[in-house]
């Protein structure tokens, strides 16, 4: 069984490494080189191609060092291009290929929306089934450097309302290693997000490689009183709500569900019964986001279990800003969750 607890810092995870000793510790940037490393080794069909992949931060130290080891044909450093390589990557892979494709920010994958809509994502469907187009496309949301508007999107959304395409947001090291491997090997287009402000996170991550199945969610942590459906940076922040609302008396239960297309939405829907009240923690908009999806799935098959009328916990409707203190104010986190929560439980 995986070691299914998050931690947010080295200093956490080394002392619970303490008193773990059978526990391998990694950042989730370092699962990301690990599992790459591991597939470029053992399957020639694999490359990596992106902007920046080869520079000495190396994606974050997610590719860091990779051109060095496994030469430049593999590892492939690209043009500002974005629809170019993206169509590179999709042609590639419809030969039989399985390409992993960077593109640094989410913000600049609409530039490529052709290529990844009406391609990608149509192909196995308009070839019978004949035709598979097993490509990755790793990207990048969350703020820093006062990245503002363009470079601060959280735009999944946009991609789980294409049939064809699969959407991954992975929360910790183990699930970042073992969700990328399964995607490389899953055949379908895959949208691969990664939350920036994850990449230093520590957690168990064996040696060996390994996949976690796509369209699989996990309980984070078990509770009576509500459900908290939470997804990559956003697993972090409920579980400190959690843990505030356990001084209070209510006891959440947590669900990541790591991978956004397809939802698992009958482990969700086992734990709303239990519980009888939802809240969504999600890392962007709430008009049409994943949210609105689960809330109205939940309705649909489950109404009757609700005490509650489920809440939703997003970005505010707006442009994302630049200022430190705007964004402060900005992004939701431990304290809105726990809000939320309250609310829910105050109602039913």
């Amino acid at each position: 069984m995986p070691w299914t607890k998050v931690y947010s810092n080295k200093a956490e995870f080394e002392k619970a490494l303490s008193d773990n000793k059978d526990l391998r510790g990694l950042a989730y940037k370092d699962a990301l080189l690990e599992a790459t490393s591991q597939m470029l080794e053992s399957d020639e069909t694999v490359f990596v191609i992106g902007e920046g992949i080869d520079d000495p931060g190396g994606v974050f130290g997610s590719t860091k060092g990779l051109h060095l080891k496994f030469g430049r044909e593999r590892v492939m450093d690209s043009p500002l291009a974005e629809n170019g390589i993206t169509g590179v990557a999709v042609g590639a892979a419809v030969a039989g290929m399985r390409p992993i494709l960077v593109h640094m920010r989410v913000d600049f994958i609409p530039l490529t929306i052709d290529q990844i809509v009406n391609h990608a994502a149509k192909w196995r469907y308009m070839f019978g089934g004949k035709v598979s187009v097993p490509v990755v496309i790793r990207s990048m949301i969350g703020r820093g450097w006062g990245s503002a508007a363009q470079h601060s999107q959280s735009l999944q959304s946009l991609f789980t309302n294409i049939p064809g395409l699969k959407v991954v947001m992975p929360a910790t090291p183990y699930d970042a290693k073992g969700l990328l491997r399964a995607s490389v090997y899953d055949g379908n287009p895959v949208v691969f997000i990664e939350h920036r402000w994850l990449y230093e996170h520590m957690g168990h991550v064996p040696a060996e490689p390994y996949t976690v199945p796509l369209g699989k969610a996990v309980t984070r942590r078990a509770g009576r009183d509500a459900t908290i459906v939470a997804v990559s940076y956003m697993v972090y922040e409920s579980m400190c709500a959690a843990d505030i609302l356990k001084n209070e008396g209510i006891d959440c239960e947590v669900i990541d569900f790591r991978t956004l297309k397809p939802l698992d939405m009958p482990h969700i829907l086992e734990s709303v019964s239990k519980t009888g009240r939802l809240v969504i923690a999600d890392t962007g908009w709430k008009d049409t986001g994943i949210g609105s999806e689960i809330i109205a799935r939940v309705v649909e098959d489950g109404f009757g279990v609700l005490k509650a009328p489920p809440e939703r916990v997003n970005l505010p409707e707006a442009p994302t800003p630049a200022s430190p203190a705007l964004e402060k104010a900005y992004y939701p986190g431990k304290n809105e969750i726990a809000a939320a929560v309250r609310r829910v439980v105050k109602r039913g």
